[in-house]
């Protein structure tokens, strides 16, 4: 018997990955209307396979098909940005040190992290890391979102504090580590899609925005009782949102 590993003959309707199989040949399977992908994951699946298509075409791919719910597109769309923003923690772990950044910081702000048992400063790796894991045992958390399908009505305030705190992953990234950014930008428009994904369901305040706008161009479990306060370089004692779980500052210690 030959030791040479052999794809498997590949029955395309089932859409799986067999072993064997070629990189370039990888998810090469037809490319399926929403009404044919006829599961619980078919919004998944119809988000990803747009993704393959054409990545940089962040309006097709945030563009919400007749058939779907609105607040199960959001919620998938969270997961998928989850998923895909583990690769540029892959990306930013050589450089994003407790050495190079001990504190979490974007553009004058300083996040102290919730995930211990009293808020406090951590590494920023520490931070987003975090960040990522409490977000993806919130969406997988069948308390809040016990379907795929529909989403109970009290669980939708979640989907605004996970956007806000995946957002400062992005920031981070823009403002310390420009070059790993900048080329993770520019191989997935994931900023660009999650920016446009915000925007169009309102789930980050215009003025929590700090990336310029130019940056998304190709071109160039938290617990819902917590609480956030966020203070600006010039109010510092104002409270501008209280359903978050963590509190920010001034990185200038206003």
């Amino acid at each position: 018997m030959s030791d040479t590993l052999q794809a498997a003959p590949q029955d395309n309707s089932l859409r799986r990955l067999y072993p064997g199989t070629r990189l370039e040949s990888t998810f090469a399977w037809p490319v399926e209307s929403l009404d044919g992908l006829d599961s619980s994951f078919g919004v998944v699946e119809y988000i990803q396979q747009t993704i393959r298509l054409d990545k940089s075409n962040v309006e097709r791919i945030v563009d919400l098909p007749e058939t779907v719910d609105s607040q199960v597109w959001q919620f998938e769309h969270l997961r998928q940005v989850c998923l895909e923003l583990s690769l540029l923690v892959v990306a930013l772990e050589p450089e994003c040190t407790m050495e190079n950044c001990p504190e979490m910081k974007a553009e004058g702000w300083v996040y102290l992290c919730a995930a211990h048992p009293s808020t406090q400063s951590c590494p920023a790796i520490d931070y987003i890391i975090h960040t990522l894991d409490g977000a993806a045992m919130l969406l997988n958390n069948s308390k809040y979102f016990p379907s795929r399908i529909s989403i109970p009505e009290p669980s939708l305030k979640h989907f605004q504090s996970i956007a806000r705190r995946l957002y400062r992953v992005f920031a981070h990234a823009y403002f310390h580590h420009r070059e790993i950014y900048q080329s993770f930008e520019n191989e997935t428009s994931l900023y660009a899609r999650f920016l446009l994904l915000s925007q169009t369901y309102n789930l980050i305040p215009p003025k929590l925005v700090t990336i310029p706008n130019e940056s998304s161009s190709n071109n160039d479990d938290m617990d819902e009782d917590d609480e956030c306060n966020e203070y600006s370089r010039d109010q510092p004692q104002q409270q501008l949102n209280s359903d978050d779980t963590e509190t920010v500052v001034s990185a200038n210690g206003d």
